[in-house]
């Protein structure tokens, strides 16, 4: 049985779009382990075994003193990573140290959607990444509607009087429920910070209305109908990708 380590960086939506890659990537019969952001832990469900790279002491590696994260990475056959793959520096290191790692490009660029980007990838290296990021959760009727107005940005965030409008709009015919994350300010708002079980609610959702983030990945990854609001980025390459998804272009306003 070999032992394979996947290495992924990246924020919610990140790693949402490379999910059906990793998956694939997470052979049958062989071992395979995660190390990705915190918050993408619980995501990782299809894997042996995950942890955060905060926790693996990865950073350590070339700066510290490592050798247990050096011991620790000699138990693997194959480490696919997409840390690192633009610091020559830690490239050099590891292959020093004899550490079976490939590298792959960890952002895409316009001439796909990010979910081709990493699943062609995943073609490169003999795994075939089929369909769109779904994780499955319990399911269960669907009853109310999400409003999510936040973005890692400023500049991704359509203005709150859309999101108002919607919802006076939604209330007419279902409860509304407006949500925000761990470091996000809203009264009365829904706040579940484990993202599986943030994933297993928004399952109960009729529909979802937020912005170009992580969370309106989620709400598409368990087949949750999704109205997104795109302003700085393209949608071309990172709208969710979902049974019923809707993207709206909102104008940037000086």
């Amino acid at each position: 049985m070999a032992k394979r380590l996947l290495i992924r960086p990246g924020a919610i939506g990140d790693f949402i779009v490379s999910l059906p890659a990793l998956e694939a990537l997470a052979r049958p019969g062989d071992f395979t382990e995660v190390w990705c952001a915190e918050q993408n832990v619980p995501l990782s469900r299809f894997a042996d075994r995950a942890r955060s790279i905060g926790s693996s002491g990865l950073d350590r590696l070339g700066i510290t003193h490592a050798d247990d994260v050096v011991d620790r990475l000699k138990q693997f056959d194959e480490i696919i990573s997409w840390y690192g793959e633009n610091r020559p520096d830690f490239r050099e290191l590891v292959a020093e140290m004899g550490l079976p790692f490939r590298f792959l490009r960890a952002l895409p660029d316009s001439s796909c959607h990010a979910m081709d980007f990493y699943a062609a990838q995943a073609r490169e290296l003999g795994a075939e990444a089929a369909g769109n990021p779904r994780i499955i959760c319990p399911d269960m009727p669907r009853t109310f509607a999400v409003i999510h107005p936040f973005a890692s940005s400023l500049g991704k965030r359509a203005p709150m009087a859309v999101f108002q409008t919607a919802a006076e709009k939604l209330e007419r015919s279902m409860p509304v429920h407006w949500l925000c994350g761990p470091e996000e300010e809203l009264p009365g708002a829904m706040r579940i910070t484990d993202l599986y079980e943030l994933a297993c609610w928004l399952r109960g959702a009729r529909i979802f209305v937020g912005n170009d983030s992580g969370i309106s990945h989620l709400a598409a990854s368990v087949g949750t109908p999704v109205n997104v609001f795109f302003r700085a980025s393209d949608p071309r390459v990172w709208a969710p990708r979902g049974e019923a998804v809707n993207v709206v272009r909102e104008s940037v306003r000086q």
